[in-house]
């Protein structure tokens, strides 16, 4: 049922806007903050990205664990950083997707949600669900993300576990200097 309810929301081209009042709204970065990461290449940014995510998901790539992206364009959009990453899966590795055309898949979220995400402090379904976290495409595809980042075992690994760390800690500090 959960399964069918994603599904549902990732295949949405459109977002609907809510007037709920319980749907909260994450921090926003503010554009003055953003202005140096927009002033590198997006070129520099994703190829520190992918070769960070190369090195978190070694083992996995080399296990045949993410062929499902084989040939397939992910986008990541960072909305408060104005910032948009295209990924694919190529052999072993992931790599910057640089080429035209349309993402099989596009995740929306603001930085904070992503990091709420990487330190387990939310469940990406909850974002779903209250629009903070929009996933467009392929469906097949979505769920197939969203399946294996559910099942990682961030504690067997050491840069996920930093990662989690780094981010459980400063989420405090940012919700503080960028909430409303």
């Amino acid at each position: 049922m959960l399964a069918e309810a994603i599904s549902s929301f990732i295949s949405i081209g459109t977002v609907m806007k809510t007037s709920n009042p319980s749907v909260t709204s994450s921090p926003k970065l503010p554009k003055p903050f953003s202005l140096p990461l927009k002033l590198l290449p997006v070129m520099v940014h994703s190829r520190v990205l992918v070769s960070v995510l190369n090195k978190i998901f070694v083992d996995d790539l080399n296990d045949g664990e993410l062929d499902f992206l084989e040939g397939r364009s992910v986008a990541i959009e960072v909305t408060d950083l104005g910032l948009s990453y295209r990924l694919t899966l190529s052999g072993d590795r992931l790599m910057e997707n640089s080429g035209q055309g349309e993402n099989d898949l596009t995740v929306t979220a603001a930085l904070y949600d992503f990091m709420s995400m990487a330190s387990r402090q939310v469940d990406p379904d909850t974002l779903v669900f209250q629009r903070r976290l929009v996933m467009e495409g392929d469906t097949e595809l979505g769920l197939a993300l969203k399946n294996y980042l559910d099942a990682m075992d961030v504690e067997s690994s050491r840069v996920l576990s930093i990662v989690e760390a780094v981010s459980r800690k400063t989420m405090p500090v940012y919700k503080k200097l960028f909430g409303r």
